[in-house]
């Protein structure tokens, strides 16, 4: 009798040994498939970003990298002076509340050309900007396109005017119109050259903070591949910030008793 209890018993752990070795080599075989999957993707990516690149300079195409890891992230250069593969999160908040009202993830480096889709999305999502709107962004996020077509809007701009000191020690006036301005960009490059614009220009340091709170609340690395993952995890994190926000709002309006 006990011995054919420890025939059971060895008969059902081996059972239980080979179920999990089972289960183990399809995890293994199912790493293996996402692995090639990935390195296939990266080989792709590899094609797209040298096409990109050899279109802006030639021959700079050879240099093009992807990451096996995400092949849709890029190669941007870090806070810290290095260069990694990572995500471009933007985001568009309001100066009064500093809820954010527009946000988007990219995988290039550079914000350039992005005001006009934030803008779009903005009006899409909630309602058309007033013709008194103003739009406060940093000099790498707007063109001279944005700016016109913005502004065509009705939205006045607010941007640094780049290549500032380069001008002024050429003996050029910055702010005065360029040939080929549109109305929108020369207005914008004079209304950039007075002292309230650049007063009002000092806002726009409030905007960094919702930026700054993603460290702060650990949204440094994102634990999921691809841009379509990683946007829903900044969008939970707008829901999160604008739910504190709305928190800390009603708390400012309920006067506290003496």
């Amino acid at each position: 009798e006990e011995a054919e209890q420890r025939w059971d018993d060895l008969q059902e752990k081996f059972e239980q040994e080979t179920e999990l070795s089972a289960r183990q080599q399809a995890a293994q075989e199912r790493a293996a498939r996402e692995k090639i999957e990935r390195l296939k993707q990266a080989q792709e990516e590899v094609k797209q970003v040298a096409r990109q690149r050899e279109k802006r300079k030639k021959g700079d195409g050879a240099s093009a990298r992807a990451s096996t890891t995400d092949g849709e992230t890029r190669r941007m250069k870090m806070g810290d002076g290095g260069f990694r593969p990572a995500y471009n999160v933007e985001f568009a908040t309001d100066l009064n509340n500093l809820v954010i009202v527009g946000a988007d993830l990219i995988n290039a480096g550079s914000d350039s050309g992005q005001m006009e889709p934030m803008v779009q999305q903005i009006e899409a999502e909630q309602s058309p900007l007033s013709e008194d709107a103003e739009y406060y962004a940093d000099g790498g996020f707007s063109t001279k396109e944005d700016i016109e077509s913005v502004g065509r809007r009705g939205v006045t701009v607010f941007a640094p005017v780049k290549e500032l000191k380069k001008q002024e020690q050429q003996g050029k006036d910055p702010y005065a119109a360029k040939p080929g301005d549109s109305p929108e960009v020369a207005a914008w490059r004079e209304r950039m050259g007075t002292e309230e614009a650049k007063e009002k220009y000092k806002q726009r340091s409030k905007t960094e903070w919702p930026n700054a709170e993603c460290r702060n609340r650990g949204l440094q690395q994102f634990l999921v591949r691809g841009l379509v993952k990683v946007k829903s995890v900044v969008m939970w994190y707008v829901l999160i910030h604008n739910l504190l926000r709305m928190v800390a709002l009603r708390a400012e309006r309920v006067p506290v008793a003496a």
